[in-house]
């Protein structure tokens, strides 16, 4: 730190003085004075260009001074061309331009903005990126908001881990999803904010979901917290100046019922003051039967723009959910065999309690342009998690299906605040081109958890599983008097506080078609039950290259350094923090004059003293240090447009995870790969305004979750077909999904030797929706 520090307030204090370079700002609209969207911008005979946004407007930054010719070119309108001039330290701003629509212009586009839908081609703000995405040294995935509309996806355990390369959930507990990719578990982040604990946070809402950012291996840097194998990112919906007012219905299988609403605009009519509101409620049972749950939710939000380059965000999300955790879990014994009862068989009683669980999180966002090329963002955060309910498992079962379970207390309560402050430059020296960022993170995270009192279910007779009589179950008594955080001495079961400094400088070389990353970041890290605090600085070094206009290579050195804590069969805390490495390379393409996104690459990470469950107490909440662990692979992606109707989502991945003997590693599929595709007749048709839909998830040579799971899993390949038919004009859309067509017996489990587990999916299901937009 005392290295560290004094470096970045120099450099950050110091670099202004170089500043040299200009930007452009325009808007690009219809004959019929509409706003259009996703025209692409290019500065001709340079890399320099972007899209316009959904209100038309566009902006190209680190300009250098001189006169250029500007395009705006877009399938359907005939292209435009203009020159303009740039001066340094000045904004150029470029009169309404004007595009005019050829005869195959698709009105719908214009008004819906449906087009190219699948493609992102910037990181959001709270990645601190402003690269984009092609152009990273690092594969970033982002899953659109059109994208999970066209899915109908509601949760994130709803299918969307589909859309990216070697992602998998490993079953899941009813109320939170246990996402992993090259192996390792994905934390959990909103808005730039790890607000991952041991079990949680609460499955995220699509209601309130802007995008999906899946940040693919080395994340040591970038939040200064997270795995080296990645994690995702969920973006808010923010306040619009545009006026948005929908509303929609669902309903479907298993009495699946869900309205929601969106609306947002100027709150003043000098559009200083923005706001947005979502509300979400929601019913359903599960495909067992009897365990109705209800969840609702509302999100408002404000913005206030005190100036152009002054603005302030506030947002809040409350989260209403039921849930009947571990219900989802099959027994049987092992000589029985997977899938051996029947898809839809319940292991809990018909009275099985149901587990009540809030969530409420707030953000503040700060943002402020000192100039077109510096600007400093600050954010703090706060999640308040509560969970009062129940867990279900099993003591123990015979051969003829005799089965003994029993029933825990499991409340929680997760508390975390947040505070995050960052500092963006760009500015040359000579011919050398720099991005800068520099900043400061703090979290402080508390996490009590009551789960040792339980209660046998089965006390005079067996649960027969070839013969089961769901009977009442036993009053368990649990004692609730004492809130959850000052039961067992008021001692949490992690907790854990972070501080860290880092600076980064992307250095371009060659008019930027070759960039040069340079990073650092020192880590304090206090974890409770430890007498001293964890320091440590770890580097970032990457390189990307443009070898032709759309063809990019990168490679990438990173490590990461974060808290983890458990409880081992002693009763001792096992807070040793993660230590992981990453290499990796590949290369990036936009193909179909950019309208498809490409990458492929190859990655290698070692991590260290993970925490996994301990075998010699499968049914019990214990953990162990592993050893060192490798995980190595491929990974292909493949999003965007094929033409202007059909869009696509297609990967594959092979990934390899062993430990140090060279013995697999439970927690990963070797092989994956996903399909979607997504046809939208066009306005020459006559079935103009209909769109249809089809995707597969095939995985093979798979494994459960790494907790006393076993190292050679005998899971079966999984192979899954879904679909999807859709109407729409300016107001209304009505589609219908199909899931599981081909209605397998799909599920996941493992196997503990004198019994297997598993949780099984649902047959052939649907739900239908209607949204009217005002």
């Amino acid at each position: 730190m005392k290295k560290l520090f004094p470096l970045l307030l120099f450099v950050l204090s110091s670099l202004s003085l170089f500043a040299q370079n200009g930007s452009i700002k325009g808007k690009v609209i219809s004959n019929k004075n509409q706003p259009l969207q996703f025209i692409t911008v290019t500065l001709l005979k340079t890399d320099k260009g972007t899209t316009s946004n959904n209100l038309g407007e566009y902006q190209i930054k680190n300009v250098e001074a001189g006169t250029y010719k500007l395009k705006l070119s877009s399938i359907g309108f005939q292209s435009y061309e203009q020159q303009i001039e740039v001066k340094s330290n000045e904004t150029t701003y470029v009169a309404d331009i004007v595009l005019s629509e050829t005869e195959e212009q698709l009105n719908e586009v214009v008004v819906e903005g449906r087009k190219n839908a699948y493609v992102v081609r910037e990181p959001s703000s709270s990645l601190r990126l402003k690269t984009e995405i092609i152009k990273q040294p690092q594969n970033i995935q982002v899953i659109s908001s059109d994208l999970l509309l066209d899915q109908q996806v509601t949760s994130i355990m709803d299918g969307v881990i589909r859309n990216v390369s070697g992602v998998t959930m490993l079953e899941h507990w009813g109320h939170f999803a246990r996402i992993n990719m090259r192996g390792f578990r994905l934390p959990a982040f909103r808005n730039g904010v790890n607000i991952q604990d041991t079990w949680g946070p609460l499955s995220e809402d699509m209601n309130t979901v802007e995008r999906i950012e899946f940040v693919k291996g080395p994340a040591g840097f970038m939040m200064s917290a997270g795995e080296p194998g990645g994690f995702y990112n969920v973006v808010t919906k923010k306040p619009t100046e545009h006026f948005i007012a929908n509303a929609s219905f669902t309903a479907g299988s298993f009495d699946f019922y869900r309205g929601t609403v969106d609306v947002s605009g100027k709150l003043t009519e000098d559009g200083k003051l923005l706001g947005r509101f979502n509300a979400m409620y929601q019913t359903t049972d599960s495909h067992r039967g009897n365990e109705d749950v209800t969840r609702y939710g509302i999100a408002p939000s404000l913005t206030y723009k005190f100036s152009d380059k002054t603005s302030i965000t506030t947002e809040m999300n409350l989260q209403q959910a039921e849930s009947y955790v571990g219900s989802a879990y099959v027994f049987a014994p092992a000589s029985a065999g997977y899938a051996s009862l029947d898809r839809d068989f319940k292991f809990t009683n018909n009275d099985y309690p149901v587990t009540d669980i809030q969530e409420v999180t707030f953000f503040t966002n700060l943002k402020h342009e000192f100039s077109d090329n510096w600007s400093v963002e600050g954010q703090l955060a706060y999640l308040r998690y509560d969970q009062v309910g129940n867990s279900t498992w099993l003591v123990g079962i015979e051969d003829n299906g005799d089965a003994y379970r029993y029933v825990s207390k499991w409340d929680a309560l997760s508390v975390g605040k947040y505070a995050q402050v960052y500092i963006y430059g760009a500015f040359n020296t000579g011919s050398v081109s720099h991005k800068v960022m520099g900043g400061f993170d703090f979290s402080d995270k508390n996490y009590w958890a009551d789960w040792l009192e339980s209660s046998v279910v089965d006390t005079t007779i067996p649960f027969n599983i070839y013969n089961p009589v769901y009977g009442d179950s036993p009053d368990p008594m649990f004692d609730r008097s004492v809130p959850v955080q000052y039961r067992n001495g008021g001692n949490p079961y992690g907790a854990n506080t972070v501080r860290a400094y880092y600076a980064q400088d992307e250095i371009g070389f060659n008019e930027d078609k070759v960039r040069l990353t340079l990073a650092g970041r020192y880590t304090n890290l206090f974890t409770y039950g430890k007498t001293e605090t964890d320091d440590i600085i770890t580097p970032r070094v990457g390189l990307s290259v443009d070898i032709i206009p759309n063809l990019t290579a990168y490679a990438l050195y990173d490590q990461s350094f974060l808290p983890q804590s458990g409880i081992s069969s002693t009763g001792k805390l096992l807070n040793d923090p993660v230590e992981g490495k990453d290499i990796e390379g590949g290369i990036k393409a936009n193909l179909f004059d950019g309208k498809l996104r490409t990458s492929l690459g190859v990655y290698k990470i070692n991590k260290n003293k993970i925490l996994v469950g301990d075998p010699a107490f499968p049914t019990e909440n214990f953990s162990v240090y592993s050893g060192e662990i490798e995980s190595k692979g491929i990974e292909f992606d493949a999003q965007g447009q094929i033409t202007p109707e059909l869009n696509v989502i297609l990967n594959y991945a092979n990934t390899n995870v062993e430990d140090k003997s060279g013995s697999l590693v439970a927690g990963h599929t070797k092989h994956i790969t996903n399909g979607w595709v997504n046809y939208n007749f066009s306005d020459s048709s006559k079935l103009k305004g209909f769109g249809a839909s089809l995707g597969y998830q095939y995985q093979v040579d798979r494994s459960t979750w790494a907790w006393a799971a076993d190292n050679e899993s005998d899971l079966p390949d999984y192979f899954r077909l879904d679909g999807a038919l859709s109407w729409q004009n300016k107001k209304i859309r009505v589609q219908a999904n199909i899931n599981n067509i081909l209605d397998e017996y799909l599920y996941a489990g493992a196997n503990y030797g004198s019994y297997i587990y598993w949780q099984s999916e649902p047959g052939i299901n649907g739900r239908i929706s209607v949204t009217y937009r005002f």
